[in-house]
């Protein structure tokens, strides 16, 4: 059994009076441990599905289970335990007036979890930063250091399923590396599994293990990653994608 199973999932939007149709019939199941890439141009619907699988984007078909049980609406507790995101902007996702000590002890304030410090201590250590870090705020970190942050918020509950939005897309290359092989190293350690969006094949490359490429809300192909380092494709707009990054690279 998938530990996350997308089935035929549908997300519309209402925009101006029009319905919006994000994500169409997208079905992909992602094992236990798994790094899964999601990958397309913006507009794809690629973090929209992250978004559904949250809580965050209203379905409008299909469903999506975690170990065989469908996702209850709203979301409850144990699935927050279970699940977190990692979004795209360091600069956003931190709340401007809290220290880093108050924005990971949050989680665990509300959720009744006990041993505040060593958890705090321990969740910097985690992500490559020491204790001094706790009552800085996020003014005072550099665009790497507050999506180590946010990465070890992430893992404040524990939980086993990261959903990763562009996790280093807002980065600077060599601080893209550094996270990139922080979460590599945080995946192996915990034995977390990872459901990945990235507009960056190259990135998708280096962390999964499988992808499915999306254009116009739809999943057009999936690949693993001896096809994707083969520049095995089958569908025109996925050789296309694989020719704009060898292009790049050039």
């Amino acid at each position: 059994m998938a530990l996350i199973e997308i089935d035929r999932l549908s997300v519309t939007f209402q925009q101006s009076g029009q319905n919006v149709h994000a994500v169409r019939d997208v079905s992909i199941s992602v094992q236990a441990q798994e790094s899964f890439g999601l990958v397309g141009e913006s507009g794809s619907g690629k973090s929209t599905v992250l978004r559904a699988i949250c809580g965050l984007a209203p379905i409008s078909g299909g469903a999506i289970r975690i170990e065989g049980s469908e996702l209850s609406e709203p979301r409850d507790k144990t699935f927050v335990r279970r699940v977190q995101m990692v979004f795209q902007d360091p600069y956003a996702s931190l709340h401007p007036k809290r220290t880093v000590d108050a924005t990971l002890a949050e989680p665990l304030a509300i959720h009744g979890v006990g041993d505040r410090d060593s958890r705090v201590v321990q969740a910097l250590e985690d992500v490559g930063l020491d204790p001094g870090f706790r009552f800085r705020f996020p003014h005072q970190l550099s665009g790497g250091q507050r999506q180590r942050i946010a990465v070890a918020r992430a893992l404040m509950l524990e939980p086993d399923i990261l959903l990763l939005d562009e996790p280093t897309s807002a980065l600077d290359a060599s601080v893209q590396a550094e996270v990139l092989n922080l979460l590599s190293r945080l995946r192996e350690m915990r034995g977390l599994t990872y459901l990945m969006v990235s507009h960056d094949l190259a990135v998708i490359d280096h962390m999964c293990d499988r992808l499915a490429v999306m254009k116009d809300g739809q999943v057009v192909e999936e690949l693993d990653h001896a096809a994707l380092a083969a520049n095995a494709a089958r569908e025109p707009y996925t050789q296309a994608l694989f020719q704009a990054v060898a292009h790049e690279r050039a």
